[in-house]
């Protein structure tokens, strides 16, 4: 069989909606010492190819990040798939917050240098050599103590729509970027403060715990699951939810709504929002905030010169793309000079 997805996503979206079939929405992610990771990406990719799995794999010699979608009637036999490889047994799991059947229309399974990219070369440095995980109840004591910091692990535009209250929310456009940030502004507490981390469901955190363990941190937590995983046990332990707003996720859905909060504000007229979209002129695809009035009145895009473009034919739109370089903003998400009111 061929070892890649040959399907687009428009045919896989038929498919789905044909199928009439509930999907769940899923996340897990393991460090570990992998000696193949190609062997690995193929047998993973060809069991979950026959049970229908869609979604973005990465599998690299330090472990496998995974964000998926399985039909829900498929998911005993994708668990039983999961506990029969060793190292991914009992693996936890976190079930999206809100559910969508077209999280994903592709299965991507991806062989990385790194499941999270660090931009380390540090031999000595052992991701397995974690910090603490705590639980939601725990968590909530730790960041009501005076002697705690909080650090969100995410990027800028994460960060923008949803986080825990006094969290220390760096303005980064990457995960390597935070690292020394934050070991050069907490030097002095080393050993005198609890350090705790939290992000989306815990990957990254967790290398973060181990890094700063690595650099001489002696009190360094993370937030077990990450966000996903504490707005599960809040509702089922009934505790007070400390987070704030959206929880930004990596799919289709692009958010999730964890409270009522809008803490964030439509980039392009200032007012509460907390939506974000890809710039309708496919040269662009910038990630910003848009709220209902600005999209219809910019025909969902970021810029006038972007709106222009997004008029035109689209074979004209195709013919201007030709031979160019995908633009930088692609990459700056939600940064840009067109974007007013981008904190």
């Amino acid at each position: 069989m061929q070892l890649y997805n040959t399907l687009s996503a428009r045919e896989r979206e038929k498919l789905i909606e044909e199928a009439g079939k509930d999907r769940l929405t899923i996340s897990f992610y393991k460090y570990a010492h992998i000696g193949n990771p190609q062997i690995l990406r193929n047998h993973l990719f060809i069991n979950w190819h026959e049970m229908d799995v869609l979604g973005r794999i990465y599998v690299a010699y330090e472990g496998v990040n995974a964000q998926l979608s399985v039909p829900a009637d498929n998911f005993s036999a994708f668990k039983e798939h999961l506990d029969s490889i060793s190292f991914l047994e009992n693996v936890r799991l976190n079930i999206a917050v809100e559910q969508d059947n077209k999280s994903f229309l592709k299965l991507k399974v991806k062989i990385r240098g790194k499941i999270v990219a660090d931009g380390l070369s540090d031999d000595t440095f052992d991701v397995t050599n974690k910090g603490v995980h705590v639980g939601a109840e725990k968590f909530n004591e730790l960041i009501e103590d005076p002697d705690t910091v909080l650090v969100d692990m995410r990027n800028h535009y994460e960060s923008e729509i949803g986080h825990f209250k006094n969290a220390v929310t760096p303005d980064v456009d990457t995960f390597r970027d935070s690292l020394d940030i934050i070991e050069n502004d907490l030097k002095e507490h080393k050993e005198d403060k609890k350090l705790v981390m939290y992000c989306t469901g815990g990957i990254r955190c967790e290398k973060a715990s181990a890094y700063y363990k690595h650099k001489g941190f002696k009190n360094v937590f993370q937030l077990e699951g990450g966000i996903i995983e504490y707005t599960r046990q809040v509702k089922a332990q009934n505790l007070e939810n400390k987070f704030l707003g959206k929880n930004f996720v990596f799919d289709h859905r692009r958010s999730e709504r964890i409270s009522e909060d809008v803490i964030s504000n439509c980039h392009q007229c200032g007012k509460p929002c907390d939506t974000h979209v890809n710039c309708a002129n496919e040269a662009c695809h910038l990630l910003f905030i848009q709220c209902e009035e600005c999209a219809k009145a910019m025909n969902e895009c970021c810029s006038l010169e972007c709106k222009e473009v997004h008029a035109l034919p689209y074979e004209e739109q195709k013919r201007l793309r030709k031979g160019k370089h995908a633009s930088n903003k692609i990459f700056k998400k939600g940064r840009s000079e067109v974007l007013k009111y981008k904190r």
